[in-house]
């Protein structure tokens, strides 16, 4: 009896420890930004446009895979049922208005069902007003650069290049020698994902972007935030997000720019409001003695 109870309450603990190593990585792929081995589907993001998108994914998949089972089984009902061999013989008809009805209702009554959700989030994903931050994303050959233009109604002044981490511009390099492999930022691969200096935002906070570019058309994409848009030369597009969950998001460029297009990565780092709000502070510390050096010196009174 006893033995009988410890090897009950062996297989139970291996039991419970099985679920809880399985929680414990179905939450850091969760919490992961970038593609996991084998995985077929989106990741819901981190974001409620990411979500938004990834619900409508996922209920055109599901229409997808209802109409595939209707269609690929009515087929092979038809092809066994009424075979050649068992004696069936084929209809002789070239016109059915009933039928051709039916399958043009039903598909545009699918497209008005896809159609209705999918429009209301993109009017809530156009909608760029009462943002805490705006930020100007400006697209360089092969480089971005971030100007904090307001947060919480006051300018600034702070904006800096963001461009490949100099371990990855090594490696990148022919003849270099270096293993790709081996470029990594704590246990996560990196290599041509990671930047010198990364685009800090709070979350919690409605964020607008203006993104624009100073030669060739890039596009500014990190896909845990649900959206890309082009960065045009001479044009000012805009979007928003609003992130929940802090974190180090990465993404890329998605317009090819050029020889150097694969080596212009994005990464987003966002941190906690009260900790943007130290950082921001300190990076505008840092700009003021240079912007005061960089003032011209005022002119010499004539007398």
């Amino acid at each position: 009896m006893m033995a009988m109870k410890s090897l009950a309450t062996t297989r139970t603990g291996r039991a419970v420890g099985a679920a809880l190593l399985t929680l414990a990585v179905n939450i850091s792929c969760a919490a992961s930004t970038l593609p996991a081995r084998w995985q077929l589907n989106m990741t819901p993001g981190v974001t409620q446009t990411a979500r938004n998108a990834y619900t409508a994914h996922m209920i055109v998949l599901w229409v997808c895979v209802v109409i595939g089972i209707i269609v690929f089984g009515a087929m092979a009902y038809a092809m066994f049922k009424f075979r050649k061999s068992k004696g069936a013989v084929a209809a002789q008809w070239s016109h059915n208005t009933k039928a051709e009805v039916i399958w043009t209702v039903i598909p545009i009554l699918i497209l008005i069902v896809c159609a209705w959700p999918a429009t209301g989030m993109l009017i809530k994903q156009a909608d760029t007003s009462n943002a805490t931050l705006t930020i100007k994303v400006t697209g360089y050959q092969w480089k971005w650069r971030y100007d904090y233009l307001d947060y919480e109604g006051k300018p600034t002044g702070v904006g800096y290049m963001s461009k490949l981490d100099s371990e990855s511009d090594k490696t990148r390099q022919l003849g270099s020698g270096l293993d790709p492999h081996a470029v990594k930022t704590g246990n996560e691969a990196t290599y041509l994902l990671n930047v010198d200096k990364p685009l800090v935002l709070p979350t919690g906070a409605k964020i607008r972007f203006v993104i624009t570019s100073d030669d060739v058309i890039h596009s500014w994409w990190v896909p845990a935030l649900g959206w890309k848009v082009d960065a045009n030369p001479d044009i000012i597009n805009d979007a928003w997000t609003l992130i929940e969950q802090p974190g180090t998001y990465r993404g890329q460029c998605a317009e090819l720019c050029g020889q150097d297009h694969g080596f212009m990565p994005i990464v987003v780092e966002a941190k906690p409001k009260a900790e943007f709000d130290q950082w921001l502070a300190a990076q505008q510390a840092a700009a003021a003695p240079a912007a005061a050096t960089a003032a011209p010196a005022p002119a010499a009174p004539q007398g």
